[in-house]
């Protein structure tokens, strides 16, 4: 039996059960959307008649569509990669740290041992490709890192996954960067969805989705982009647990069409939501932590509480935040602004009080 993800079982209901959600880390829609189709896709065109969802992801990330496969969410995309990657002889992989649990418990419901290489915060959570050379074995299955970094936000540069990506490349590993926060920036970038992208890089396989900066958790819908070979382990893996409905495909098809105009609007999001984030934590003497910039969350701690103390009072007042131990940090939090404007600071407002009160 594979066994459960605490953090999964911990978020689970508390976004819809929440006065102020500060732990989405989506852009959401600013009204629900319970219709079959996510409003903001009922009047957009399909695209070209022939053109597959692969064939249009491809286009972005500049591969060939045999380079892709479209998955159900990123989350089975990381999923697959692991898959793929182990072959069951005593696998071992390295996750960064701080890191998003079901990078650390997917590869070990499999049968992996996980080690862990730092993104210490002293070191502004960079990605050092020294600490990647000095952990891997010859064991070594996959190295797996996320861009932006979850929970801090950091941005690593290609050049420091180029050398990540070789270091891991010196044991027949590939490095897997989880991009589903890429595109988060003040500013459209040369990538998808205005994200710079890692799909380009040797030895380097990336997963990526429409659910964290377009907001379309709804939809399901993520993809792996990496080289055939790998891509044809990926979707092997995939019979045991094919989960990707064709409805699914066509609206997100249609996203990755009209892309255009739904990323300006998250991009504007952002901008607003960011500057209200970082107005916060910089306001507060009691508040540690860096808000990166262009981004809308922030891993942050707390002068003299920890991570649960400032979690739990915050939920007493209807506040969701995310507690730091589900990122190895007991001590920290992550805050998360993904709402409407007005929302975020009515939020942020509230949880300042919680705050002042500790």
């Amino acid at each position: 039996m594979l066994p459960a993800v605490p953090y999964i079982d911990w978020i689970a209901g508390k976004p819809a059960a929440a006065t102020h959600d500060l732990g989405s880390s989506d852009l959401r829609p600013t009204t629900a959307e319970t219709g079959v189709a996510p409003e903001r896709l009922v009047d957009r065109p399909d695209p070209p008649a022939g053109t597959s969802l692969a064939e249009q992801v491809a286009e972005l990330y500049g591969v060939s569509p045999e380079c892709v496969l479209v998955t159900a969410g990123a989350t089975h995309a990381n999923f697959l990669a692991a898959a793929a990657a182990l072959n069951g002889d005593d696998d071992h992989v390295l996750v960064e740290k701080p890191g998003y649990q079901p990078l650390v418990a997917t590869p070990a419901a499999l049968g992996a041992t996980v080690d862990r290489f730092l993104r210490p915060p002293d070191a502004d959570h960079a990605v050092d490709p020294d600490r990647v050379e000095g952990a891997v074995v010859d064991r070594t299955a996959l190295v797996t890192v996320t861009n932006r970094h979850n929970p801090s936000g950091r941005r690593s540069s290609l050049e420091s996954l180029e050398a990540a990506a070789s270091a891991a490349a010196a044991v027949d590993a590939p490095l897997l960067v989880d991009e589903v926060y890429a595109p988060f920036g003040a500013e459209s970038l040369d990538g998808p969805f205005g994200g710079r992208s890692a799909a380009a890089l040797s030895n380097t396989v990336v997963t990526g989705s429409l659910t964290k900066f377009l907001g379309f958790g709804g939809v399901r819908v993520g993809w792996l982009v990496g080289p055939p070979s790998f891509v044809d382990d990926a979707r092997g893996a995939m019979t045991h647990v094919p989960a990707v409905s064709e409805p699914s495909v066509a609206l997100a098809a249609r996203a990755v069409d009209g892309r255009e105009g739904l990323c300006a609007d998250a991009r504007e999001r952002l901008r607003r939501n960011h500057r209200l984030l970082a107005e916060f934590a910089s306001g507060r003497e009691d508040l540690s932590g860096r808000v990166h910039d262009g981004c809308s969350y922030a891993f942050l701690s707390h002068e003299s509480a920890d991570g649960d103390a400032v979690v739990e009072a915050a939920w007493d007042a209807g506040i969701l935040v995310v507690p730091g131990r589900f990122f190895d940090t007991a001590d920290a939090f992550r805050v998360s602004v993904g709402q409407s404007a007005d929302e975020t600071a009515a939020a942020l407002d509230a949880f300042g009080v919680v705050l002042d009160e500790l």
